[in-house]
């Protein structure tokens, strides 16, 4: 699935992405709007993943969608 299907589906899928990773508050929920930049960015800040983790999280979320 690509972004821009996840951009138009966000309000579906942000649960999705919430039980992914559980340490993302509603209030993220709605700044990431189903960016990918927004989320690689607090799926940094908020696990301390590198930048290259948090590209290859997000492709396996996608994949699995």
């Amino acid at each position: 699935m690509n972004m821009d299907i996840v951009e138009g589906k966000w309000q579906e899928l942000r649960g999705k992405v919430q039980q992914q990773w559980g340490d993302l508050t509603d209030s993220d929920l709605d700044q990431i709007a189903g960016r990918r930049t927004e989320l690689e960015g607090l799926l940094q800040k908020r696990y301390g993943y590198t930048k290259e983790r948090a590209n290859r999280e997000v492709d396996e979320f996608l994949r699995g969608m």
